[in-house]
């Protein structure tokens, strides 16, 4: 294989060196027959040919060159007031799909239950952006708008060189690996193989990226609904029929409680009276008579 290689180079330099070998004595063959006054004639045609391509006569012949396409990519983000939040969300989903658009992410949110916010993410073809933004403008009160263009005319074209390039590199390997005959060196040429297929493959993800951010524009809508007036300090003064309210709630609520307790300590009262009554009517009346005969018999009791 390197001997193949070492072939191939020099036999790229020896047609060089014969293309400059026969240029060379085609020039000196034809020197002698000009002559002195045939050169002078030839250089003076060449100042008139050099003259007229300067005037631009041989240019208006020719025809222009095409102009590189332009590659730009679009973003923009809005943030809007409106009334309702839903029918506007709405509203901008109808205007994108009527561009050929589609939603690339939504999300929407209630806060303190009284307003709704909305964030979506929109793409749009570069043909429509400009109309698809004053229809999203005009949703309600515009509260800030900002647009970015930015040119990656060059990193296209970079790009697409550098993918031409790299897939002429895999087929030279390829060829390189149908011509090896050499274990050693089929194995050194897949794993270069491998190498140069995933930067082209990755080269490919570049451009594919590249071709969806330029061909859709993303814009970013926030949709923000008017919060509600807050309650005035008056009206946060209690009055005559709140207090009236909050007395008889305060009552209600210290009378349950009372129950409550009383509930709770009923079973005790209950056992408690009844422990109080057999003491009084059958353990004290006992105790009364058996000191009345021990009180007789004790000697002076009668004298007194």
């Amino acid at each position: 294989m390197a001997l193949l290689t070492v072939a191939l180079a020099l036999t790229g330099c020896a047609a060089g060196a014969s293309d400059s070998g026969a240029d060379s004595k085609g020039l000196s063959a034809a020197k002698p027959a000009e002559g002195p006054e045939s050169a002078a004639g030839a250089a003076d045609r060449g100042y008139e040919a050099d003259k007229g391509a300067t005037d631009g006569s041989s240019d208006a012949k020719k025809p222009a060159a095409p102009a590189q396409q332009q590659h730009v990519i679009r973003t923009a983000e809005l943030a809007v007031e409106v009334e309702d939040a839903t029918k506007a969300l709405a509203t901008a989903r109808r205007v994108t799909e009527g561009a050929d658009g589609h939603v690339a992410n939504e999300s929407t949110e209630r806060i303190d239950d009284t307003y709704v916010t909305s964030r979506i993410v929109l793409r749009v073809p570069q043909g429509s952006y400009e109309s698809v933004l004053r229809e999203l403008a005009g949703t309600g009160k515009l509260l800030s708008r900002k647009a970015d263009a930015k040119d990656v005319t060059e990193q296209v074209v970079d790009v697409e060189s550098r993918i031409a390039t790299q897939r002429a590199s895999v087929d030279r390997v390829r060829k390189l690996m149908d011509q090896a005959t050499r274990l050693s060196d089929v194995v050194t040429l897949e794993g270069e193989l491998s190498s140069r297929q995933a930067d082209l493959e990755s080269l490919l993800a570049q451009q594919a990226s590249l071709k969806d951010r330029t061909t859709m524009a993303t814009i970013t809508l926030e949709l923000t609904e008017k919060e509600s007036a807050k309650p005035s300090e008056d009206e946060d003064r209690p009055g005559i029929l709140d207090a009236l309210a909050g007395g008889w709630n305060a009552l209600v609520t210290a009378l349950a409680w009372t129950g409550i307790v009383l509930a709770a300590v009923a079973p005790w009262l209950a056992v408690t009276l009844i422990g109080y009554l057999v003491w009084r009517l059958l353990i004290r009346p006992r105790r009364a008579a058996r000191r009345s005969p021990a009180a007789a018999e004790e000697p002076g009791a009668s004298t007194d």
